[in-house]
């Protein structure tokens, strides 16, 4: 799941105040015209929404009214909470001790981008947070007209919806009832990846944050489960992601490959195709061979397919073993962990790979 980085803050309950800290950042936007503006404005209106909307769980969870289903993902989340902060060592603050509704399924919509013969994504960089491969719209409507432009430039496009995001701290994060589909662990291990994020964070190196907040989430789990007197999960379904998302991985390759060949655009698309229809056919083979025929990624399969949808995968995993490699190092030591992170991240991006790489 891809999430939007934001970058704008306020105090805690300060909503005022808070709201008017968009304003040096929609100034900005006024350098790059009308259009930059119309995106910063539907930002900041966003936010404000979710900001507008969030209720402290202790009050929900005193009020006789709340739903007993909601009241039961409530209570599991903040003991998940008080774990992150007593024994993870993440921020102890109010993120994931407020709630919003927020009406809809997703709360962002992301639109990537790249050339019709290009892997590389349109960037789009932003005070704080730096370059990310995509843009976050607070509508499906304006994600849809956004992608629309972009096709008419002869782009591949692809929008994703996303159900939760970090504001790296600069607000106080809430629990989204669009996060709470999932269960109660899966929430749980949101909640870590996402306060992961306010921990660590290094501007433009998507793969570097999403990576590290990945191992603390999966190691944030296991001890969780153990806490709790539960035994390490396995799941088919962590084996099929994997599976499929090493088949992604590899047709990604073979397309970056066919685009530094010589060929016609109609002859370099007929190309483009078939190796979509490879990676539909290998699916599908694995998918009847070892999955009992019951694949959770035929819908993604079988929709349209181009480069941006490509883009998101790899991002969240590509340096998990480095991190575990880390933790591993300071004897599964928190803080020292986050420290040596820190270390790592202040290197250049080129350093830092190569530290990554060796471990």
């Amino acid at each position: 799941m891809i999430r939007i980085l934001l970058f704008l803050r306020s105090s805690p309950g300060a909503l005022d105040r808070g709201f008017r800290l968009f304003v040096p950042v929609l100034l900005i936007s006024l350098l790059n015209g009308c259009a930059s503006l119309d995106y910063y404005g539907q930002l900041a209106n966003g936010q404000w929404q979710l900001l507008r909307a969030r209720t402290p769980v202790p009050q929900l969870l005193a009020d006789p009214a709340t739903e007993p289903k909601l009241r039961q993902h409530l209570e599991q989340s903040q003991r998940a909470r008080a774990f992150a902060s007593e024994q993870l060592k993440l921020p102890d603050n109010r993120s994931y001790r407020v709630y919003a509704d927020i009406g809809r399924p997703f709360v962002v919509w992301n639109v990537f981008a790249t050339p019709e013969f290009s892997l590389e994504p349109q960037t789009h960089c932003f005070p704080i947070a730096g370059c990310v491969a995509y843009r976050g719209y607070y509508s499906q409507g304006g994600a849809r007209g956004a992608a629309a432009v972009q096709k008419l430039q002869g782009l591949d496009v692809y929008i994703g919806g996303v159900e939760a995001y970090s504001t790296l701290g600069w607000f106080d994060d809430p629990i989204l009832n669009s996060m709470l589909g999932w269960g109660d662990e899966r929430l749980a291990t949101v909640i870590f990846h996402e306060l992961a994020h306010q921990r660590v964070y290094v501007k433009d190196d998507t793969a570097f944050n999403e990576s590290f907040a990945t191992f603390v989430e999966q190691e944030g789990t296991r001890q969780w489960r153990a806490a709790r007197g539960l035994t390490a999960q396995v799941q088919d379904g962590g084996k099929q992601r994997d599976q499929f998302v090493g088949l992604v991985l590899a047709s990604r390759e073979r397309l970056k490959a066919l685009y530094t060949q010589p060929l016609a655009p109609d002859a370099m698309r007929a190309a483009k195709q078939a190796e979509f229809e490879r990676l539909r056919r290998e699916y599908r083979q694995l998918r009847d061979s070892e999955w009992g025929g019951v694949g959770r990624f035929d819908a993604w399969i079988n929709a349209p397919m181009n480069n941006a949808k490509l883009l998101p995968f790899g991002l969240y995993d590509q340096w998990v073993p480095a991190f575990a490699a880390v933790f591993a190092q300071v004897g599964g030591d928190w803080r020292r962990f986050y420290g040596r992170v820190e270390e790592i991240g202040r290197l250049p991006i080129g350093e830092r790979q190569l530290v990554l790489k060796g471990l």
